[in-house]
């Protein structure tokens, strides 16, 4: 190997964090209920952004726990409660949603954070609109 390349590895397994791009973000959720007669838009923050993972091309040459895939997750978060409106009485017309207040890069933790987003699946409203901000 070249004086380059191990200088280059050594560099990245200790500094990758620092290149992480992670960071709370503005976002829009759109909440509806079958009952409810709106759609409700709520703007808050979440945790999106690019976080340095290593090829696992060279597992062999290093240590498994160099090797993990990070994503971009909450570090710290509120949750907050958003009201309905247009709900008759006999529904629930709360929605309680995340607020990201801080972010990090760390493993997925599916309690709390979606960790795979499928294409195609968009957040829109069928029902008249309202905004709700943060």
């Amino acid at each position: 190997m070249s004086l380059f390349f191990v200088m280059s590895l050594l560099f990245g397994l200790t500094f990758g964090h620092t290149a992480s791009l992670c960071a709370p973000s503005e976002y829009t959720i759109h909440v509806e209920k079958q009952e409810c007669a709106y759609c409700l838009a709520i703007n808050t923050t979440i945790c999106a952004g690019f976080c340095m993972t290593r090829d696992s091309n060279g597992k062999k040459l290093l240590l498994r726990s160099a090797l993990s895939q990070h994503v971009c997750t909450y570090k710290e978060m509120v949750y907050r409660t958003a009201l309905i409106p247009g709900c008759p009485r006999h529904a629930v017309p709360y929605y309680s949603y995340p607020v990201a207040l801080s972010c990090e890069c760390g493993k997925c933790d599916t309690d709390y954070s979606d960790c795979v987003r499928e294409r195609g699946s968009t957040s829109r409203c069928t029902k008249p609109q309202r905004v709700c901000g943060v």
